[in-house]
């Protein structure tokens, strides 16, 4: 596993600013935004690079065509939020949650997700690469031609979560919950299971057991 972490964060050096005042501004660099909340805000062509999030707080919002770059979120709340042909590329998100957040056909490109509530997400028609899902759940997520390359399954809730279109050949989701995955025999095909999770996935041999 080589997911690599934000890079050139130094947090002595970054200066606090308020989103809310920089939403016209395209490109900003070394910031701090820490204790905001906002409903149904929305926000267009920005990019963000060696940040930091700390407890904000953007539900149903719209976010369209943002790159972060090299960015910490941290005890964020992004539930409900749609992010619109948007980029993450080296950031972490860190006990955040993004339950119903929509990141479908956004790009992921060395991306942490460290016990975080995703419930709900979609990532449909996404690419993902170098992504690590550590004690975090995606429970009931979204998965559909998802574009899929080094990612990484450790302690996550995939239960109820669906898979369409989406291989999941070489990954290993022994130590996952797959209770009442909804996935074809094509998609699982080639995934690192424990002998017990074999039960969750009977319903796709069309069997019954005595």
């Amino acid at each position: 596993m080589n997911i690599l972490k934000p890079q050139k964060i130094n947090f002595k050096e970054l200066e606090n600013k308020k989103i809310s005042d920089n939403i016209k501004d395209k490109d900003l660099e070394y910031c701090n935004f820490e204790n905001e909340e906002y409903n149904v805000i929305e926000l267009w062509d920005l990019k963000f690079e060696y940040c930091k999030f700390t407890h904000i707080n953007i539900q149903n919002g719209k976010l369209e065509k943002i790159t972060f770059r090299d960015v910490i979120f941290e005890n964020c709340n992004f539930s409900n939020t749609e992010f619109v042909e948007s980029t993450f590329i080296r950031c972490e998100f860190k006990n955040c949650k993004l339950s119903g957040c929509n990141l479908s056909e956004n790009r992921l490109y060395h991306v942490s997700f460290l016990e975080s509530n995703a419930s709900y997400a979609n990532l449909s028609m996404a690419s993902i690469e170098n992504i690590l899902f550590k004690d975090t759940s995606l429970k009931n997520s979204y998965f559909q031609e998802t574009e899929i390359k080094n990612v990484y399954f450790e302690n996550v809730d995939l239960s109820q979560s669906q898979f369409f279109k989406t291989s999941l050949k070489d990954i290993d989701l022994s130590s996952c919950n797959i209770e009442r995955i909804a996935i074809s025999i094509n998609d699982i095909k080639g995934a690192i299971i424990e002998q017990i999770q074999a039960i969750d996935l009977l319903y796709l041999l069309d069997v019954k057991v005595k």
